[in-house]
């Protein structure tokens, strides 16, 4: 196997180049531009059902009360999940399935995914039925109120942790296969069923607390559910699942062997995201700072699960061929391309969602038990978020690239130097009140994408920094602008409408709008190239 190393491009001895090999990236460019619309769209789907399921729970339960004691009991199994289900799983085993398939080797590759299946479910099935018995001594330290619904809840909640980790396992497979739609649908069905359970449930509940078993046992019922849906795409494939566990195939090893660092880099990012649960429940306010947070996150992953996650997901398996090969222009080129469309797409989102965050919340939240007083908290946190929002999305980028060079301890490494940093900025920012612990994210964020551009570049010899970061400051330039647009347009609508939900409509709607239009004229006047290419993607749609 072919790695990328050191900026070496010829076939080692006894090795031909491949004709069939594709060009660096401009042969493919429309393709995965074509897919990262598609998956967009899909995710897109998935993540606005995602925040109208968020606005449902926050109608029922707003942001005070005992619903923070639910937010830590999800955050726990949550943070086991990152560290050793889907998304960690899922990018150790890519880049080895893939490897397996490029070389011809497709029954030995569904072999090594067989075994990985089964393995999963018998050592995370083992690591649930261990949390069940020590769940009392593990939660009560991390909230210093209603420790018996936050035991009770979590309990609920950490069967997710093994059915996800079988999750990754089927989407690692289809997503070598380049399949995207349908593994970017399947939260559709975990979204819908926990609407449906909140609504048909919530209802017949007498109390708080009953009411917040049924919002678990509803998460429960659409994790199931979302792990079943995609198993039907499986078929047509060269191969399937088969019950075999054969952990002496040194694949089956590899995959472990890249999965830990790959697990405490994916896996430290939702570690951060407890800690400030955590913090913010204890040196702020237990009452409202950790539901807070967590919904103005909800928004603020709206734009990144679109764009980022999509551009990511999508070339991730190409980087991993690439890296396969040896072709060091080709990795090049499609990491700086991922790096340009994310802060394309990312940088207005990040500005318009700073500048109208309050009537962006009011409008989703601000109804039900959700009151007027709560609006501003939790508007101020997405504000702090937003600054690191475009830094968060070429953090998993280049994560990704580094996976696919199975360079899996570079990414892990600064992971955990952010993790350190996160935490001190926490408590240091924890006076300013609740955004403060959002804002060390974002410092975060920034600092940990300059890191690993600055370790990418040593691992290729170089990268393709001056494109990137011509492109984001002409992208940056036609935000600024669309940012004031789009105040200027919402202020004196909203003085003159009111803050009734249909006021907000009515001076929401039309600044963005604004900003919109104006964004797109300034990109192309500045001539930024992933405008020319959403230009070409418009053309080949209305073609279709």
């Amino acid at each position: 196997m072919r790695r990328v190393s050191d900026g070496a491009t010829t076939p080692g001895a006894g090795e031909t180049a491949d004709p069939a090999a594709p060009p660096p990236v401009g042969g493919d460019r429309r393709r995965l531009a074509w897919s990262t619309a598609i998956f967009s769209l899909a995710t897109g789907i998935s993540r606005v059902l995602g925040l109208v399921r968020e606005v449902v729970a926050k109608n029922y339960f707003g942001v005070k009360g005992p619903v923070n004691a639910f937010q830590i009991a999800f955050l726990v199994p949550n943070t086991v999940r990152a560290l050793v289900a889907d998304a960690a799983l899922s990018s150790a085993f890519v880049p080895v399935f893939s490897d397996l398939l490029e070389r011809g080797e497709r029954k030995r590759a569904w072999r090594v995914a067989s075994s990985l299946f089964w393995l999963t479910l018998l050592g995370l099935g083992a690591v649930t039925a261990f949390f069940m018995l020590v769940a009392p001594w593990v939660m009560r330290p991390l909230y210093p109120h209603h420790h018996a619904l936050l035991v009770g809840l979590s309990r609920v909640l950490f069967p997710i942790v093994a059915l996800l980790g079988l999750s990754g396992i089927v989407v690692g497979i289809l997503n070598s296969y380049d399949e995207f739609s349908i593994p970017a649908l399947t939260p559709v069905a975990w979204n819908a069923a926990i609407i449906v359970g909140l609504v048909v449930g919530v209802p017949y509940a007498h109390t708080t607390d009953g009411k917040l078993y049924v919002y678990a046992g509803a998460i429960l019922v659409g994790t199931v559910i979302q792990v079943l849906l995609p198993l039907p795409w499986l078929r047509g494939k060269d191969g399937h699942l088969q019950l075999v566990i054969d952990w002496r195939d040194p694949a089956v090893r590899q995959v472990f062997k890249l999965m830990l660092p790959v697990t405490l880099g994916l896996g430290l990012i939702n570690i951060n995201l407890l800690i400030d649960g955590v913090i913010a429940g204890h040196l702020i306010d237990p009452n409202i700072a950790p539901s807070a947070i967590d919904a103005a996150f909800r928004i603020y992953m709206l734009p990144q699960g679109m764009f980022s996650v999509a551009v990511a997901t999508v070339l991730f398996p190409s980087l991993a061929r690439f890296a396969s090969r040896g072709d060091v222009p080709g990795f090049r080129s499609t990491v700086a391309l991922g790096l340009r469309q994310i802060a394309f797409l990312l940088v207005p989102a990040s500005v318009i969602s700073a500048v109208l965050a309050e009537p962006i919340v009011r409008l989703i939240y601000q109804r039900g038990h959700f009151t007027s007083g709560q609006t501003p908290v939790v508007a101020a946190a997405l504000a702090a978020f937003s600054v690191g929002l475009t830094f968060n999305g070429t953090m998993l980028m280049l994560n990704r690239a580094f996976f696919s060079l199975q360079s899996n301890w570079i990414p892990t490494i600064v992971a955990l130097g952010n993790l350190f940093v996160n935490a001190i900025l926490d408590i240091a920012f924890s006076p300013v009140g609740t955004w403060g612990i959002p804002l060390s994210t974002s410092v975060v964020n920034i600092a940990g994408t300059a890191a690993l551009l600055v370790l990418l570049r040593r691992r290729l010899g170089r990268i393709e920094f001056g494109s990137v970061g011509s492109s984001f400051l002409r992208v940056l330039g036609a935000s600024a602008v669309a940012g004031a647009v789009a105040f200027a347009v919402w202020k004196p609508i909203d003085t003159a409408v009111g803050r009734s939900t249909g006021g907000q409509l009515l001076s929401l709607l039309p600044a963005l709008g604004a900003a919109r239009l104006v964004y797109f004229a300034a990109c192309r006047a500045l001539q930024v190239r992933e405008m020319q290419a959403l230009l070409s993607l418009r053309g080949r749609l209305r073609r279709g």
